[in-house]
């Protein structure tokens, strides 16, 4: 059975809007789009392609599947081991609108997601990976769903743009099972959700 993986790049004050590119994803007046690029290093490279070969299956909300389909499939050379995961791996789509998603092994998940969720879990043959997917994030944080983050922090703040962990979510407590820094400055953190938070007094 596969675990829910969710794999995203963060800046310092939590925004993971838009960090491929300025076109990425401008909505709310979003203008930083790109922000990740002037960090990238080999260990991200490396970290992101040890990640897709553990994948299965991709799970994505609509606007990072449009995103994806808008790009991956013209990614063709066989040597690309991330598109071919992309292209070659089934690909669900949380959506109430989409309707006939064209991307090759793509499917639109049914209106009870968290049945539709422990479905894929149990048919992957490895991690079902989370890319980007906001507001679908968020849906899955509040209901205990992922089962492991990996948090690719960046040393910016951006001051605008949606964040990962928005307010109003459960109190969650985590154990960090792995942790590195790039020579770019990215810290890489792998946590895993262990219940809800305890408090105390001192």
């Amino acid at each position: 059975m596969g675990k829910l993986s969710l794999i995203t790049f963060l800046t310092l004050d939590g925004v993971m809007q838009a960090p491929g590119g300025p076109e990425e994803d401008p909505s709310g007046g979003f203008s930083y789009g790109g922000w990740q690029v002037p960090f990238e290093d080999e260990g991200v490279g490396e970290f992101v392609t040890a990640a897709f070969d553990r994948a299965g299956a991709f799970l994505l909300g609509r606007r990072t599947y449009e995103i994806f389909a808008g790009y991956w499939p013209k990614m063709t050379d066989p040597d690309n081991r991330i598109a071919a995961k992309l292209n070659g791996l089934p690909k669900y789509v949380a959506s109430g609108t989409l309707e006939n998603p064209e991307w090759e092994n793509s499917s639109v998940l049914g209106p009870d997601l968290e049945a539709e969720i422990a479905r894929i879990k149990a048919e992957s043959d490895g991690e079902v990976h989370i890319w980007g997917s906001g507001e679908l994030v968020g849906w899955l944080l509040a209901r205990d769903l992922v089962d492991e983050l990996n948090l690719l922090v960046y040393p910016l703040i951006l001051g605008a743009g949606r964040r990962l962990f928005p307010a109003g979510g459960p109190p969650t407590t985590c154990e960090l099972t792995d942790s590195r820094i790039t020579s770019g400055g990215v810290a890489i953190h792998t946590y895993r959700p262990t219940g809800r938070a305890s408090f105390g007094s001192y």
